[in-house]
């Protein structure tokens, strides 16, 4: 019996991504293998967004949760930007 496949972690579809991208920043593909990879690099980007916003989401719970025991947790820095690698990726409108 096969075994069902493993979500692909976030590192996974990025770097596949970034290979999306590198492709078209090439340049030399037909109009048609263009749009492809486009497409397909339009996917991962959603899907790897989906994953920073669900991951966002467990930390605001979990945060949410400190605070409701009476307890605190540091807020992170201006430094830190969970979606920063993503978003180099994506123009301001949120297509690459």
């Amino acid at each position: 019996m096969a075994q069902p496949k493993s979500k692909p972690s976030f590192e996974d579809l990025y770097r596949q991504l970034e290979d999306k991208v590198a492709l078209l920043e090439q340049g030399g593909l037909s109009l048609d293998d263009s749009l492809a990879a486009f497409e397909e690099a339009v996917t991962l980007a959603q899907r790897c967004q989906e994953m920073l916003e669900t991951a966002e989401q467990r930390i605001t719970r979990l945060r949410e949760t400190i605070a409701a025991n009476g307890r605190s947790i540091a807020e992170p820095g201006p430094e830190y930007d969970a979606g920063a690698g993503a978003q180099e990726a994506l123009d301001e409108d949120g297509v690459l």
